[in-house]
């Protein structure tokens, strides 16, 4: 995965290989399979090339069909389903070894001023007094260390509290509850194209685990088998992805192998800038007898 910001910014950086047909690069990676924020972002950044300038997207909403191979370029094939006077609307169809392994509609508007209103951010922890994930996979030993610098190094991720085993948050209205400060690490261009998929990018990274907060498991947890089904993001007010973004999810409900969590997104002065949703699969794995 990428290092850097800048290895994030050419996986980005999609090839044109014809009229609305495009090429997104694979990363170093020891993944089994392609990251979902990865090609969430890709797709969403194929989807603004073919749209006007003069809008941006607000909403996109998509399914991961299949695991993405780590080892092929993805092919991204938009459709350009609508521009109208203040919406556009674009398809987006990711595909390796000729079949379909992620579908994505984008919507995008033009700026307007209108009604506000948003939810308060909840009173957290500061990213300085948050719990700091690279140096406590840095301090777990040689191997996590280099798990974390190879995959997730281009990010800065603080732990700021949740519901589970021992958390810090009442369980008692939300027993699946888990807060990050999030960021990109270096400092990114000021397109807000770059900052809106840099956090879809994110936004991918913990959302299903909040999902398992109650059960003391991760999605890497050996008990389970954990995919992500779809994923959501709706873009509300400007921001940049390499200044702090308090990520707090949520998950209401888990059941039928399944379990849905929802994200929002608040910029340190608390301002409400994205919120997302997502539904994965938390399969129980059978474990051996003792």
């Amino acid at each position: 995965m990428p290092a850097t910001a800048e290895e994030l910014l050419e996986l980005l950086d999609l090839e044109t290989i014809d009229l609305n047909l495009f090429r997104g690069q694979q990363p170093n990676t020891q993944m089994q399979r392609v990251f979902g924020g990865q090609v969430a972002a890709q797709a969403l950044v194929a989807a603004a090339r073919t749209a006007p300038p003069e809008v941006s997207v607000h909403s996109m909403h998509s399914y991961f069909l299949r695991p993405g191979d780590t080892a092929v370029p993805i092919i991204y094939d938009v459709d350009p389903v609508r521009n109208g006077t203040s919406f556009a609307t674009r398809r987006v169809l990711a595909r390796q070894h000729g079949r379909p392994i992620y579908a994505l509609t984008a919507s995008f508007h033009v700026e307007e001023q209108g009604f506000e209103h948003q939810d308060v951010m909840p009173d957290v922890p500061s990213p300085e007094e948050a719990f700091d994930v690279a140096e406590a996979m840095s301090a777990a030993g040689p191997e996590r260390r280099e798990e974390w610098l190879r995959e997730w190094s281009a990010l800065d991720l603080r732990h700021a509290g949740d519901s589970g085993p021992g958390g810090a948050l009442d369980g008692r209205e939300h027993p699946a509850q888990v807060r990050y400060w999030i960021r990109v690490g270096d400092r990114l261009p000021d397109d807000m194209l770059v900052h809106r998929a840099a956090l879809t990018y994110v936004s991918d990274m913990t959302l299903l685990g909040a999902t398992l907060v109650p059960h003391g498991l991760l999605p890497t947890s050996k008990e389970v088998q954990a995919a992500s089904l779809d994923h959501t993001v709706w873009f509300h007010r400007p921001y940049r992805a390499d200044e702090w973004l308090l990520y707090d999810q949520v998950s209401p409900s888990a059941a039928g192998a399944r379990g849905l969590a929802f994200g929002r997104l608040f910029t340190e002065d608390g301002r409400l800038v994205a919120s997302v949703a997502q539904e994965g699969l938390i399969r129980p794995r059978p474990q051996p007898r003792a």
